[in-house]
């Protein structure tokens, strides 16, 4: 399952290709992890960013893969979350490819 790189948003039709369950799965998902929170459009459709896909990749690997619970997910993620927080270098490295695609999109 490869996430594309060329797209930094994602429709909920989208995302149940990419990830390989259904939209109703990502939707339950969605209630059961705090994690993922997608936004939503001005049609009240959900919009994924590429980290939620991430998230959504992981908790299909610890369900479908390690076979934990739901409860197991979510305490596994919770952790695994926890002790990795986002070092300051690769915040700003976000931050600056989102602010080149800004520059990029106004210029064309």
């Amino acid at each position: 399952m490869q996430i594309p790189d060329d797209k930094k948003f994602f429709r909920i039709g989208e995302v149940s290709r990419i990830i390989g369950v259904e939209p109703y799965v990502l939707r339950y998902w969605e209630s059961e992890f705090p994690q993922i929170r997608p936004l939503r459009a001005d049609s009240k459709q959900r919009t994924y960013q590429k980290r939620d896909l991430e998230i959504i990749l992981e908790i299909k690997r610890l369900l479908y893969e390690e076979k934990l619970t739901i409860e197991g997910a979510r305490q596994r993620l919770k952790h695994r979350i926890e002790k990795s927080p986002p070092s300051k270098e690769e915040i700003l490295e976000d931050v600056k490819k989102e602010l080149q695609d800004i520059l990029r999109t106004l210029t064309e």
